[in-house]
């Protein structure tokens, strides 16, 4: 019997077994032809001419519809939050309030200004994001991510899919909220890769944990904007965890043909994004049209997930992609904060009544 394992379109692929799959997985250089076996054989991305079958994406997904009216040129006109002022006084928390209940009401997207990560942390963890995909894929793969864990490293997916497959890399590893495992992620990093990563390990703890604090002051001004009080969803928040994913999107020689990540909805509470650079790539599909977010230097992308989204007069979601480069390289560092079932039932519980209340 052949085991069927299902493509990102979620339709079965029957020709590519489960056992084919996880050997692709082990060595992504599969991906691209024979593959080289010397300890410091590299993905060949920026040697491809073309891009290899498996990770081209059907037309409708890398092209706007065809009765959109918006061209992929129109910036998403996304709300700006200044966090700092929002925590200083009354009028700053109202500004900001309002600002978010304007993204809960369109798009679900705003910007964040005086989040109160250090520029200069901030460098250092993408930087280290940069200098490790750089590394030889024999040392990467120490840390490839096992069947069943989010936290690991992985090439384009290969071990879980056979097709349409996306265009980068990614690092992901799990921080918690919790004082008594304050060293969960450098331990993961000097577990996995070795002690030679105990200060890259260092500094993505203390990023991390920069990182809770901006979270968890976001969800004082989602409580204030959504009318259920500044701590509400905060105290809902505190003792959870996040998931924090290192992503990169190599030059692709045929970027009409495939994306970074394929159009989905986050079903995560909230999701922040740090990239760097001035090379965007995330889009937004608005009203048929598909329009790029581009922040300013140190501003954080903000999404709503799925589970503050339901207050929005049930509107329904709005799907995201990543669009790729022909030129130029992108390093992105995303954390999705994630919430226990109880917690997830008082949500949706609230947001329920608030709801109907808003309709």
């Amino acid at each position: 019997m052949v085991d069927y394992q299902l493509s990102n379109s979620g339709e079965p692929n029957a020709t590519t077994p489960i056992a084919a799959m996880d050997q692709v997985g082990r060595n992504p250089l599969l991906l691209f032809g024979p593959a080289d076996d010397s300890k410091n054989a590299i993905i060949p991305w920026r040697q491809s001419k073309q891009i290899p079958d498996s990770f081209v994406w059907p037309h409708a997904d890398t092209h706007p519809p065809s009765s959109s009216t918006t061209t992929t040129t129109e910036l998403l006109d996304v709300p700006v939050v200044d966090l700092a002022a929002a925590l200083r006084d009354a009028a700053g928390m109202r500004d900001a309030a309002a600002q978010a209940a304007a993204a809960c009401a369109s798009h679900g997207f705003f910007l964040v200004t005086g989040h109160g990560v250090d520029p200069a942390l901030a460098r250092a963890a993408l930087d280290g994001a940069a200098g490790f995909f750089r590394l030889p894929l024999a040392t990467k793969q120490r840390a490839r991510r096992v069947t069943g864990s989010v936290a690991g490293y992985a090439a384009a997916h290969a071990d879980r899919f056979a097709a349409n497959l996306p265009w980068k890399e990614t690092l992901s590893f799990r921080h918690h909220h919790d004082d008594d495992d304050r060293d969960a992620v450098l331990d993961y990093f000097t577990s996995t890769l070795g002690d030679d990563f105990k200060p890259l390990g260092e500094v993505y703890q203390e990023y991390c944990g920069a990182m809770e604090a901006a979270s968890l002051a976001i969800m004082e001004v989602l409580g204030v904007s959504l009318g259920v009080g500044r701590g509400h969803y905060r105290d809902f928040f505190a003792d959870g965890s996040s998931v924090m994913r290192c992503n990169y999107y190599p030059p692709c020689p045929e970027p009409d043909r495939t994306l970074g990540t394929g159009p989905h909805c986050d079903p995560s509470a909230l999701t922040l994004l740090m990239q760097d650079g001035g090379v965007d790539g995330l889009q937004v599909l608005v009203d048929g049209g598909w329009r790029p977010v581009r922040p300013k230097p140190d501003e954080l992308v903000v999404n709503i997930g799925d589970t503050f989204m339901i207050v929005k007069s049930y509107k329904g979601h709005y799907l995201r992609r990543i669009m790729m480069r022909r030129r130029w390289e992108r390093c992105s560092i995303v954390q999705r904060s994630q919430v226990y079932s109880p917690y997830v039932l008082c949500i949706l519980r609230s947001c329920f009544v608030l709801g109907r209340l808003m309709r």
